[in-house]
């Protein structure tokens, strides 16, 4: 880990791409602006083990859970008009 100390105005360049700025610094508090890339996510901590727990959850879905939602879903009509329709080919005389 490294451990830096800044001023306000002051800067940190990560990596080429990433800066981030001391706005402000108070006793116990910091204000921090981070510029980045569209495609780099940046997140609160607390935040972050958020998404993490519900991305746990979701791997541990149960096949019933599957199972009910299909019942849910719409039955395919179009599949069940075929079955009802007869075809009838008509062979072509010369």
């Amino acid at each position: 880990m490294l451990v830096l100390s800044r001023k306000n105005g002051q800067k940190i360049i990560i990596n080429d791409v990433i800066e981030i700025t001391i706005l402000d610094s108070k006793i116990d508090n910091c204000k921090i602006a981070i510029n980045a890339p569209k495609d780099v996510k940046i997140y609160r901590e607390e935040v972050y083990a958020l998404i993490q727990a519900a991305n746990k959850e979701s791997e541990s879905v149960s096949i019933d859970a599957l199972g009910n939602l299909s019942d849910l879903m719409p039955k395919n009509t179009n599949e069940q008009k075929l079955q009802n329709k007869k075809v009838i080919i008509k062979k072509k005389t010369n």
